[in-house]
């Protein structure tokens, strides 16, 4: 959307509903969100009621949009600021909102691409995969078994999209389970030489692999995708100047979107994902 799009939909309450409305409704029509009756009709209190099991509803209700009492053009100022990055409490100071309020928010927008953002079930192809470690105040050893920091496996294809997940260890058990679930068999993986991938093969998988210790790249032999998005996300994550760990996983898949959709508009996906109903 830009800036004149933009401006003209939040320019009153009104606008910004009638814009929240257009996408609740599918082919034109609302329904209901307790029977999933379509066309209910409007009392005149501005509240809907369905036709068949007579209960009365917010348009949005159920939705992502209720999860924070925000007027509906203070919610597309949400979904514009997280666009650009910007921090919860810049947010809150520029929408006069509290910050519990502003957070709740930001939070709603990460749970709702959560729900509705879903790399695809298999990955396929090319594909590269590596571990890194995230978080950690305690200083000493880096890298694999790190004091203090969050282990995140990833797979990227390679020309297409990242998958990012915590886990709890890098063992080849949780690291082969996790391919196993999200990498097509007979796909070809590119990896280190870090002794958990050494039973791809036995699953099924081709692999080559790079020795860092000799070069990052020979012919086309490398990981550098999955390199690449480990910088993307850390640099994006510092400014938070530390995640709870129990919202690490929520920030995370944040970053994951952002990257899958770097070279499109994600203001209009936001907002799309958040009038959807909640799972």
């Amino acid at each position: 959307m830009n800036i004149t799009e933009f401006k003209s939909v939040v320019k009153t309450d009104k606008s910004a509903a009638r814009y929240f409305k257009r996408l609740c409704a599918k082919k034109g029509h609302h329904f209901c969100p307790n029977c999933g009756r379509s066309n209910p009709y409007h009392l005149f209190s501005g509240r809907y009621r369905c036709r068949r099991c007579r209960s009365d509803f917010n348009l949005f209700s159920g939705r992502w949009l209720s999860s924070v009492r925000l007027p509906p053009a203070q919610w597309l100022w949400m979904i514009k600021l997280f666009d650009l990055e910007v921090s919860t409490r810049r947010a809150a100071y520029e929408l006069d909102i509290s910050y519990p309020t502003a957070l709740r928010a930001m939070d709603a927008i990460r749970n709702a691409i959560i729900d509705n953002s879903q790399v695809p079930k298999e990955l396929e192809g090319e594909v590269e995969m590596d571990e890194s470690y995230f978080g950690g105040t305690r200083k000493g050893k880096r890298g694999r078994g790190a004091a203090g920091k969050v282990p995140v496996f990833g797979i990227i294809e390679r020309k297409g999209r990242v998958w990012v997940q915590p886990v709890k260890d890098v063992t080849a058990d949780t690291l082969m389970g996790a391919t196993v679930r999200k990498v097509r068999h007979g796909s070809l993986v590119y990896t280190d030489k870090w002794r958990g991938y050494d039973s791809l093969m036995l699953y099924g998988y081709s692999r080559k692999v790079i020795n860092h210790s000799k070069h990052f790249v020979r012919q086309n032999v490398h990981i550098n995708g999955m390199e690449g998005f480990w910088s993307y996300a850390k640099q994006r994550l510092m400014k938070f100047h530390g995640v709870d760990p129990w919202k690490f996983p929520m920030y995370l898949k944040e970053q994951e979107f952002r990257y899958n959709n770097r070279d499109k508009d994600i203001f209009p996906l936001v907002a799309t994902y958040l009038t959807r109903m909640k799972e």
